[in-house]
């Protein structure tokens, strides 16, 4: 059995952050003065730019750098139907550890079902005709079908009606699993055969802190884990075999704060138990714990991307340091399943990271600096 060239060597999260006439634009849209169309037009032409940037410094898998988002996870769950946007009085978007992001949030108001106008897949269409020719890959980005459940039934602001919609949560975790598989038919149909779902859920669930709050609640957090590896597996079964679906395992990211600690350990069997072509873990601080969780990954046609260079501040990783963690890992997955990447997006909302664009750029350069001495050319 082969290794998947994706993930690439050299991979990253997806998000970037956004140029000042976006923000600008963007806060005009809202506001009624400026014309959806005008926004359209000038996110189309910053996209373009972010391609041709990413495929300069060396990366493989192109990205629309979530320009058109506000939220990395929001603005795609609000559009499936059955889902609503609203703003909450307290929610968990409130406890980061640093700066407080937007007061807003999804719930399920309906039963859940894919949304065949969905506007990520024009979004996607978009993206393809700048990113791809024969050395590239355009890269969707969208959240885990698990980030609606933690909304719903883990932290939730008391104002959840999911036990009305679905008195028989069964059917909920079944009606997600199925909006995701048509979700993952359509965007294949569209070209796309690099996917990524990003999830916060497993580091919640991984929270010691957040265990603690389940079990006041009567709920056992190893059992949720199990529920999430059976909802996204039944959500990739559609996966065609040339479609790479992997994952991003976040610990919170807004304007270069953070929402959960701890190790993989405590679901880490569970996580490895999805059938994912890759796992994007964060290493870049103390909060991820070691690599021994890494024991229980098992598929050898599947990669793990270290996230060892931090997206949160500009300063430089030691190269030697990233290079000893590398080797580190391989005590548990060989060099040839292993790639690296930034820990994170640079912008998983749009006010992005404490860091400029240039230094942005820099960790990518760092991370490709690190990749040729460890893998080559």
């Amino acid at each position: 059995m082969s290794v998947k060239k994706v993930p690439f060597t050299v991979d990253h999260v997806g998000s970037f952050l956004r140029p000042e006439k976006i923000k600008q634009a963007r806060q005009l849209t809202a506001q009624g003065q400026m014309p959806q169309s005008e926004l359209r037009a000038l996110e189309d032409e910053a996209i373009s730019d972010l391609a041709a940037k990413q495929k300069a410094l060396g990366l493989k898998g192109i990205t629309d750098g979530e320009f058109r988002r506000g939220f990395w996870h929001i603005d795609f769950l609000e559009n499936l139907n059955g889902v609503e946007g609203y703003v909450p009085e307290t929610g968990y978007n409130q406890h980061f550890h640093g700066k407080a992001a937007p007061s807003y949030n999804v719930r399920v108001v309906d039963k859940v079902a894919f949304n065949e106008d969905h506007p990520f897949f024009a979004d996607f269409s978009y993206l393809k005709s700048v990113a791809e020719d024969g050395d590239h890959m355009a890269k969707a980005t969208i959240p885990s079908p698990t980030m609606l459940l933690r909304q719903e039934l883990l932290a939730n602001d008391g104002t959840s009606k999911i036990r009305e919609v679905y008195p028989d949560l069964t059917e909920f975790y079944n009606d997600l699993a199925q909006a995701y598989q048509k979700t993952v038919t359509r965007f294949y149909e569209l070209g796309c055969r690099y996917l990524q779902f990003d999830d916060t859920n497993w580091a919640f669930l991984a929270d010691s802190s957040k265990q603690a709050e389940l079990k006041e609640k009567g709920i056992d957090y190893k059992d949720v884990a199990k529920i999430c590896t059976d909802i996204i597996n039944q959500a990739l079964a559609v996966k065609p075999d040339d479609m790479t679906i992997t994952t991003h395992i976040c610990r919170g990211n807004h304007a270069s704060s953070w929402l959960f600690s701890g190790g993989y350990e405590p679901i880490a069997e569970e996580l490895f138990a999805t059938n994912y072509d890759g796992f994007f873990l964060e290493y870049d601080t103390d909060r991820a714990g070691d690599f021994s969780p890494l024991r229980y990954w098992s598929n050898p046609d599947s990669k793990v991307v270290l996230g060892l260079v931090t997206s949160k501040t500009p300063e430089l990783e030691d190269k030697e340091a990233v290079k000893a963690r590398i080797q580190e890992a391989t005590q548990y997955v060989p060099l040839e399943n292993l790639s690296i990447s930034p820990q994170c997006g640079f912008a998983s909302t749009e006010e992005g990271n404490k860091l400029t664009e240039d230094e942005q750029w820099n960790k990518i350069k760092l991370l490709q600096e690190i990749a040729e001495e460890v893998w080559g050319k």
